[in-house]
């Protein structure tokens, strides 16, 4: 009788890189404590929290990649992370903040962009091999929380904290879930290599980018996060206008030559 061994699996890697789960933990940390002040009514403290959260996203996955220390724990953690940071904690927010006097209607829209984000990292998942790197394919989910966050601080700076049935707000959340889960290209700033050498007044612009932010943090931020979320469907409606304008070009062009040159 001939003894069998059991084949032990090879390749397979004990242990996780800390760093970067540290700041994606530390990302949903934010997003747990956005919801906790959220239904304490403290609101301006809970949009803070969801853009400290934005930050430490962007930064975990930078740093993972400068140091190599990628994997596909860290990009589950990551997606599940969001799902909490920027999906459920900014759904909470705008609902108890501004959606509640709508009665169904405030909380299925915050429902409906809870879900559309949480399509959003499903379909990035499973796209992220076979789309091109220097795009997001539809709104990203941190800059759709950035918005809202930034929405309510900028209508705390104005002394509108307390609000009641403001459409635009309402307007504002299904136009969110809706690009989150359309086909317009963003911009994803991927290609932005810090450690290469960059033109001289590109320095400059952003030394006083960041003093104008800090001159006024709750309208900048909210220029800044509201002008990303239009870039996408403005960029798309140029380049839709500009190829109409070659189609016609081109058809014009040709029945030109076919006018030159009849045929017999």
């Amino acid at each position: 009788m001939i003894d069998r061994q059991r084949e032990k699996p090879e390749g397979i890697k004990k242990g996780i890189y800390l760093l970067p789960n540290l700041l994606t933990s530390a990302s949903l940390f934010g997003g747990f404590y956005s919801i906790i002040a959220s239904l304490d009514g403290a609101f301006d403290k809970a949009a803070i929290a969801i853009l400290i959260s934005a930050v430490l996203d962007g930064l975990d996955g930078r740093i993972a990649r400068l140091t190599g220390t990628t994997s596909r724990f860290g990009v589950e953690y990551d997606s599940l992370a969001d799902l909490i940071a920027f999906g459920l904690a900014p759904g909470i927010l705008i609902f108890t903040w501004a959606l509640r006097p709508f009665g169904r209607y405030g909380w299925l829209a915050a429902f409906l962009y809870v879900v559309c984000g949480a399509l959003r990292l499903a379909r990035f998942n499973v796209q992220v091999s076979t789309i091109e790197s220097r795009s997001f394919n539809g709104l990203p989910i941190t800059a759709a929380a950035s918005l809202v966050a930034s929405t309510v601080l900028v209508f705390f700076y104005f002394g509108y904290g307390e609000i009641t049935k403001h459409v635009t707000i309402l307007i504002l959340v299904y136009l969110l879930a809706f690009f989150m889960v359309s086909n317009i290209k963003y911009y994803s700033f991927k290609e932005l290599n810090l450690t290469q050498r960059m033109p001289f007044m590109l320095l400059v612009g952003l030394i006083l980018l960041l003093i104008t932010i800090a001159a006024e943090p709750q309208i900048m931020l909210f220029i800044l996060t509201f002008g990303y979320v239009m870039s996408g469907p403005v960029a798309m409606l140029f380049f839709r206008k500009r190829l109409q304008m070659l189609q016609k070009k081109t058809v014009t062009g040709s029945e030109l030559v076919k006018t030159d040159n009849p045929s017999r």
